[in-house]
C-alpha cells in the first residue's frame, strides 16, 4: 500500500516540527526520497487532513501521482501543520509513529 516507511515518516514529523530552523534539513530528507515515497507522504497528508478517509488510500496514492503540478517537497513545505496532518493519517491508517518517534529522538 504504502511506499515509505513508518520512520521516514516520523523523521518527516519530527523535522516539519521545527521547520523553523530545520527547512533545510528536511528539504534534503525530501531530496533523498524517491518519488513513490513522496507519493506517499503527499496521500498520507491528505488522508491526516481529512482530504481522502483512510479506506481511500489507493486513491489518495493516486491522486498524488496524477495531478502534481508543483514539486512534492514544495508542496508539502507549504503544508500548515504538516507534522499534525502525517501523524493523523498515519493514525488514520492503523500505524501509530510513536515508536519510531522514541527511537529517533533518543538517538537508536
Amino acid at each position: 500500500m504504502l511506499d515509505i516507511s513508518p520512520r521516514k515518516v516520523a523523521q518527516v514529523v519530527l523535522m516539519g516540527r521545527e521547520l523553523g530552523r530545520a527547512e533545510r534539513e528536511l528539504r534534503g530528507f525530501f531530496e533523498s526520497l524517491n518519488e513513490e515515497e513522496m507519493v506517499s507522504l503527499v496521500a498520507i497528508m491528505w488522508v491526516g487532513r481529512e482530504s481522502f478517509d483512510a479506506d481511500d488510500i489507493n486513491e489518495a496514492l493516486r491522486t498524488a501521482r496524477e495531478e502534481r503540478t508543483a514539486p512534492s517537497a514544495d508542496y508539502l513545505l507549504g503544508t500548515p501543520h504538516l507534522s499534525d496532518h502525517l501523524e493523523n493519517g498515519m493514525d488514520a491508517l492503523g500505524v501509530s509513529l510513536m515508536d519510531d518517534e522514541d527511537d529517533l529522538l533518543s538517538g537508536h
